[in-house]
């Protein structure tokens, strides 16, 4: 029996997609520092990925498990194990198969866990994703402690949960309403409902599973959070109220850099191009990882239009547009999607960097010369930005980033809105006339480039561990294995 596995076992499970498998490989690194063995679960290809992704160091104190998972039996296009290559109107579905072939794999794997003392000690608790609810009825048959890990805002999930539950918009004709449960997230518009929710009715078979998914949420023994208690307390108050179990706000929990890719090229000629600026004089353009948060072509040369007019330096992380066949067999040509001459001229001028789908994200917002974010919004992105003191353009796409885009303007004051709702067109006038506003002299610019870094500040505050202090997210944490070892 090696060291790693006499010491006390937490089982992590993440939802089958990049944007929730980095924040637990985050959590498995931060659980692992406090002397915690890890298993981590997850599909073949999702695992085998990891695998040749993370550094030894890193992956000698986990042990992934496999659970076997066939798309094909599901009537989803072969070999997908990830949401990342996804269309989103097969979302829904990917999440009810996920749950229907996992659970009985997923139970078995837990009986050997608890019975074969050979290999590792029963499991003090399991964290699974917010979408594998179902996950604390198995926990507990074996009688351990199950925690849902949130691997978003508390702010954004509650709007999200209390959306799906109540579907208000069904029942007024007002264009402006407020959430039954949550009224302090304030109005909420109509074009604030995401499709799948503004389409659903109470009978309605997404709606049924949907909201079961998320009223078992209260089966489970915790909850906690990737945010924290001092910027996000609405959020988490929400949940504590709502579900009546522990809720804890343990973040920003970040996976660093080395560990998510290998592409140190990239990385170099990144860093190098941004040395080269001055502080606060870049702009920062990138959507996340998921081709559902891909731009459409139109968007895409709106936004190009604006950086060339506006004078300022701008790296952009480009993925293809909405548009583009990613299954298909042909190469993506950014020219094709941009105006003539662009990604030439900008580079030649040294004030533009195209960087084709993957950049070094954390580094670069840390860099001193990065004045403003446009992001999806996307709680991965938020987090890094508020760790580094970044402002943020949003351009939010679906999920919960409408509702992260709404509490960072209207409860955080970091951030202007590119646009509202998930049906929207940007121009380029307006595009330029924002990013003047967060980068300008102005009052307002300069206001929230002040409150910027007063997040920045609570963001370090809450993750400070020394000897004479412990920050909020650090309790959170210790508290949290407390509840835990209290079952176990």
């Amino acid at each position: 029996m090696t060291m790693a596995q006499r010491r006390p076992n937490v089982v992590l499970f993440p939802f089958l997609a990049q944007s929730h498998i980095i924040p637990f490989l985050a959590l498995a690194q931060h659980i692992a520092q406090k002397g915690y063995s890890i298993t981590f679960v997850n599909t073949p290809l999702n695992i085998r990925n990891l695998q040749k992704s993370l550094p030894q160091a890193f992956s000698s104190s986990i042990t992934f498990a496999e659970l076997p998972f066939n798309s094909s039996d599901h009537g989803l296009p072969p070999d997908i194990e990830s949401t990342d290559s996804l269309p989103g109107r097969l979302m829904g579905q990917f999440i009810r198969a996920a749950t229907s072939s996992l659970s009985l794999p997923f139970k078995n794997l837990i009986s050997h866990l608890v019975t074969d003392d050979q290999d590792c000690h029963k499991p003090i608790c399991v964290i699974s994703d917010f979408f594998f609810s179902w996950v604390s009825d198995i926990s507990h048959e074996f009688g351990i402690f199950h925690a849902i890990f949130g691997t978003v805002g508390g702010f954004g999930m509650a709007c999200y949960y209390s959306m799906w539950l109540n579907l208000p918009h069904t029942r007024s004709s007002d264009q402006n309403f407020l959430l039954p449960d949550f009224p302090e997230a304030g109005k909420m518009r109509t074009n604030q409902v995401l499709p799948p929710i503004l389409s659903s009715r109470e009978n309605d078979p997404g709606t049924i599973f949907n909201q079961r998914m998320l009223t078992a949420w209260a089966n489970s023994d915790a909850l906690i959070l990737n945010t924290l208690e001092d910027v996000d307390e609405k959020g988490l108050m929400y949940f504590r109220r709502k579900l009546g179990i522990h809720v804890w706000g343990i973040g920003p929990v970040l996976l660093p850099e080395q560990y998510r890719s290998k592409h140190t090229t990239c990385a170099k000629e990144c860093i190098d191009w941004l040395d080269r600026k001055e502080a606060d004089s870049v702009i920062y353009i990138s959507f996340g990882s998921q081709n559902v948060n891909a731009i459409s072509a139109s968007q895409m040369m709106e936004l190009a239009k604006a950086l060339d007019a506006s004078g300022k330096n701008f790296m952009w992380v480009l993925r293809p547009p909405v548009e583009f066949d990613t299954n298909a067999e042909v190469e993506f040509v950014p020219e094709e999607w941009l105006p003539d001459g662009f990604v030439r001229r900008v580079q030649d001028e040294e004030r533009g960097l195209i960087v084709e789908k993957w950049a070094p994200q954390m580094e670069i917002l840390a860099h001193e010369s990065v004045g403003v974010f446009i992001s999806h919004c996307g709680w991965n992105s938020v987090l890094e930005a508020l760790k580094n003191g970044v402002p943020i353009l949003s351009l939010p796409m679906g999920g919960d980033q409408i509702y992260n885009a709404k509490f960072l303007v209207e409860e955080v004051g970091v951030c202007v809105e590119l646009a509202r709702g998930s049906n929207f067109q940007v121009v380029q006038e307006d595009i330029m006339e924002k990013i003047e506003l967060v980068m300008g002299e102005n009052e307002r610019g300069k206001e929230i480039r002040r409150k910027a870094e007063e997040i920045k500040e609570m963001v370090r505050d809450a993750m400070r561990d020394e000897d004479d202090y412990k920050g909020s997210s650090v309790k959170a944490m210790e508290e949290f294995f407390k509840a835990a070892k209290l079952k176990s």
